[in-house]
Parts: C-alpha cells; structure tokens; sequence
C-alpha cells in the first residue's frame, strides 16, 4: 500500500480509541483513526450486571463515531459472537456505514438485521481469509485464526504510520473440527515485515501451557454416549460454538441417534450454518421436535441453550417443568458443555439442583475446552508478530494486566506495553507512542424497544423499588376553597403486608392528614411544597417504625366546584 503522505512530511500518528470492550468480558469495540478515516473493529454487546433490573442488553456510546461520522469507512468484525457483533442492529441505526465479514459471521448478523428491518439500508461485504480491504488510509487484511466459533479471522491493519495485528478472539488449534488451523505462516510474514504493534486476545493469559483442541471434546462426548446408551441424552452448550454442535451431531450419529435442536438461537444458527456448509449433518439424523414421540429415549438426543442458566432458555424451562414439549425424566443424563460465565455459577447451580431433584444424572465436568489462547499461546503470536509496542485486550483488569506480564518476559520494554482504558486515545507512531486524552464512552441500556431511554436514574429507582418498595399517598384538595376534599389514602407494594399492619398504615394517613392541614392553616398553595412536607415527614416516620426507606409517591388530585 502506498503511504499517504506529503512528500518530505513525517506521518502522522494511528490513533486508537476502544470504545468498549477493556477493563470487562463484552461489548468489544475500537476506533481506528488516521487523518481522515476510521475504521471500527466488532461492534459488541454485553449482558446486564445483576444491578441492572430490567434490562436486555448493553450497548456501547457511540458518540465519537457520531461526532465523525464522515470519517467513518466501516465496521470489520471479527467473528460472530455476541459480544463483538450484539450492538450492530442499534447502533447501524446511527452509523449507517457498511460492514465487512467472513462468511457465517455475516450470515449471522444478517439474521439480526432481517429481525430489525435493515438488510435492506445495510451495505455488506463477505471477506476470504487472505483478502484485503481498502477503507480510506487503512487496508485490512483478514487472517485465519481459531475460536470456539467456525470462520474466526484476525486482522492485519495496514497504515501510514505502521501495521497493526489484532487478533480478535483466538487459540491455536492445529487439528479444527472444521476448516483449516491457524495461519501461523502469515502472522510470521507479516511479523518479518515489521509490526507496529500487536493487541492480542488477553481472556486466558493467567492459564498456563496450552489450551486443547476442540476435537478432544469429541472424543470425551462419544464415551458419555457409550456409557450412557440406555438413556435420552440432552445435551446444552452455547448456541454459537458450530464445532461443539458438529461433534455432537457426528456421536449421536455414530450411535445411531436422532437429534432435536431445541432452542431460538441454536435453531438460528444451526440453519445459517448448514446453508453455509459450515456443519455436516447426515441424512435423517435431525427429527423435529414433534417427532420425538416416534422414538424410544434411548435413540434420542436433544442439543438445547440454556447451558449459563439463563432463566428463559430451554433447558431452564426443562429443569423447572414450564417447556411445553420436553418433559425431564427421571434417568435422562444432562451434559452441561460449557463452563459457567463468571458471575453465572449460582444460576447454573440452581438448574443442576433442579434437574438432580426431577432424577436425572447431570454431567458438568470435562466436557469443554476454552475458545481462547493460553499463555504459550500467546507468547508464539508475539514471538512470530514481534511487534515494537504490546496492547492488551479483551479481559478484565488483570487479564490484560497478566498478559502485559508476559510481554514483559519476552523482552518487550515496559514503556512500550499500553494497558489502556476504554476512551483512552492512544497515539501511535514509530517515533513515539502515548496516550495522549480521552472521548466521550459509557454504557447505553437496552429495554425492550426502548434505546438509550433508562439511564442511572431510572435504574436507581428501579433498585429503590426492589429493595424496599413503593407508598404511593393519594388525596384530593379544593382549589377554591383550599381544604383537603378527600383522602389522605396509603397505597403500599412491597414495603409491608397491609393486612398485618392495620395500625401503622392508620398513623401513617394521621400524620400525613395532620400535614397537609398545617399546610393548608398556613396558606401553602404550592403543591410541590405540600408533596415534599409529606415526603419528608412521612420518610422519618417509617425510618422510625421500620428501618426501611420506601420510595414516597404524592399524589395530589384538584377538585372543583
């Protein structure tokens, strides 16, 4: 590619901006800059924290892309999981810039656009591994890489002021259920020519060696289906690991077992997979869910979501009795294939429990392998790229922080390792490297149609409620006259149980009658001052009476003559 640049003048400086996706697990997205172009690497989501009450999704702020929107050439993604192409359908809405991706990548978030009606705004692009993109002053070149999702690619960003390796999500897999291993010999290529800097994949960087290949989770499934041949097998795993699902395909048909797939995202993506022939199912290996009926337990096996516990997915429905058509029967056998998300355990706890009790033999050890690079792992991609500076990414803290540590060993200078926070510009060059200020970044809150519209406030309503409930006081006053018409009357949820506490909802109205008369003998016509008498005075008083801080709503009603 030919550098950009006015003859005799010095480059200017790459500038990276992650706007989500550092410091935390989700919502991975960075802004690449230079002069006058950006281009955007995934566009993730992440999963609400337990505080969030009430809401779906969390999307990153988009507002520096907003705000440059001219610069912008296109989103490059990754790989298909959710968070690293979740907030694609939002935020197209705003940056309506064309995306480019692998094969069932794009299948997948073509599914999300036909959902919310933008196939037909969105300009795409399917990307071969090996091909490049021109996007303004960037050329992109996609790299083959492993994840626990077929077709996961890493990126070579090709700039004036030097080349970027971003690895996406990544481990080295030399023997794939699908495909071809790692491209190895490109990152070395690549690394010969000279790396400005690599930002590598940081989830496993305090495991040590190596993680295994997915192939070994086969190998493992197919004892479980010898030992387990007298039984329904029902297996849950993530919905988006093609490969897992491929081998569970090849054991069911190996032990001559039909396949249910149970599910709205498995469905989805086990559909998508198989047009793009990225899975492998026999001939009248897959039976509809109805058909189920027709086939001793024994001859059955059902591939559902619900492996992290969430409370709507399938196998949840299963283990708590409210699925319409699988019932648990006492001797199924349950294989969990996943490991519990952090902050997930105690949900899928309780679903064990919950299917232990109903008699089924539930199987949640060795029966998968990470997605993600460990340590020696990592060292190869930094010993074949070589790059001058090291940015950690995707991981919490000490994720990026263990994997800073490694590059340390491998003789990179500290002053050259940048563990960045997400806003954080960082400026780089071949001459120089720093982080040189800051964008606008935070997270934007998705509840059911609404985008944007709960912020902090609402949500710490939401945690006033739930923690310690509503009264809602309700009264009627003569706007001629000035005296109380009606009321006061105490409407209570989730503070007390009414019906035991006659006597202190019964000095609760006292008081807040004795108020709004001492009011009104003062001549207070400002409702907001009446309303906040009667919040105050009536807040102190259950404090008193009960150590709670209900949420205090007035409700003043004008009657005229």
């Amino acid at each position: 590619m030919k550098r950009k640049e006015k003859e005799g003048s010095r480059a200017s400086s790459l500038r990276i901006i992650p706007l989500g996706g550092l410091e935390q697990i989700g919502m991975n997205i960075t802004a690449f800059e230079y002069e006058d172009s950006i281009i955007v690497v995934d566009c993730g989501l992440s999963f609400p924290a337990d505080d969030m009450l009430g809401i779906d999704l969390v999307i990153p702020d988009v507002t520096y892309l907003k705000e440059h929107l001219d610069k912008v050439k296109g989103f490059v993604i990754t790989h298909g999981h959710e968070d690293h192409i979740g907030a694609l359908p939002y935020v197209l809405k705003e940056i309506n810039v064309p995306i480019y991706a692998t094969r069932l990548t794009m299948g997948i978030i073509e599914n999300k656009l036909r959902e919310h009606e933008l196939m037909k705004v969105t300009k795409r692009k399917v990307v071969k591994f090996g091909q490049s993109i021109n996007l303004g002053q960037f050329r992109v070149e996609y790299i083959k890489t492993n994840h626990s999702i077929v077709d996961a690619a890493a990126l070579a960003i090709y700039s004036p002021a030097g080349t970027v390796v971003h690895t996406g999500d990544f481990k080295v897999d030399y023997t794939p259920v699908f495909g071809d291993a790692i491209d190895l010999g490109r990152f070395a290529e690549i690394g010969r020519k000279g790396v400005l800097a690599l930002m590598c994949d940081s989830t496993n960087a305090e495991r040590p060696g190596f993680t295994l290949s997915e192939r070994t989770v086969g190998k493992t499934i197919d004892t479980i289906f010898q030992e387990h041949k007298d039984t329904r097998i029902i297996i849950a795993t993530f919905a988006s690991n093609v490969d897992r699902v491929q081998q569970i395909i090849n054991s069911a048909y190996r032990f001559g077992r039909k396949v249910v797939v149970e599910g709205r995202s498995m469905v989805s993506i086990i559909e998508t997979a198989s047009a793009l022939e990225c899975l492998n199912i026999p001939e009248n290996t897959l039976i509809d869910i109805e058909q189920l009926k027709n086939y001793p337990d024994e001859q059955t096996v059902i591939i559902t979501t619900g492996s992290q516990g969430e409370s709507m997915a399938a196998l949840s429905r299963m283990a708590n009795s409210t699925h319409r058509k699988i019932s648990i029967k006492p001797n199924d056998t349950i294989i969990f294939s996943s490991n519990p998300i952090p902050g997930n355990e105690k949900a899928v706890t309780n679903v064990i429990n919950e299917l232990l009790m109903k008699g089924a033999d539930v199987i949640f050890q060795d029966v998968h392998v990470s997605g993600h690079a460990c340590q020696e792992e990592i060292k190869l991609i930094y010993t074949l790229t070589r790059p001058k500076y090291a940015i950690p990414v995707h991981g919490e803290y000490k994720h990026l922080k263990a994997q800073a540590k490694l590059a340390a060993e491998l003789g990179i200078p500290k002053e050259r390792i940048f563990i960045v926070s997400s806003g954080d510009v960082l400026e780089l060059s071949e001459e120089k490297a720093g982080v040189t200020g800051r964008v606008a970044v935070g997270e934007v809150l998705v509840d059911g149609l609404g985008v944007g519209d709960v912020g902090n406030v609402v949500l710490r309503d939401r945690q006033h409620l739930a923690e310690d409930g509503i009264m809602i006081v309700v009264m009627a006053l003569d706007s001629y006259s000035g005296q109380l018409a009606s009321g006061p009357e105490i409407v209570s949820r989730g503070f007390v149980y009414v019906r035991e506490s006659d006597e202190l909802m019964a000095e609760a109205r006292e008081l807040v009658s004795a108020q709004v008369l001492r009011c009104l003998d003062r001549n207070v016509t400002d409702w907001g001052k009446i309303k906040a008498t009667i919040k105050d005075s009536l807040s102190e008083f259950v404090w008193k009476k009960t150590k709670r801080r209900p949420m205090i709503l007035p409700i003043i009603m004008d009657v005229k003559d």
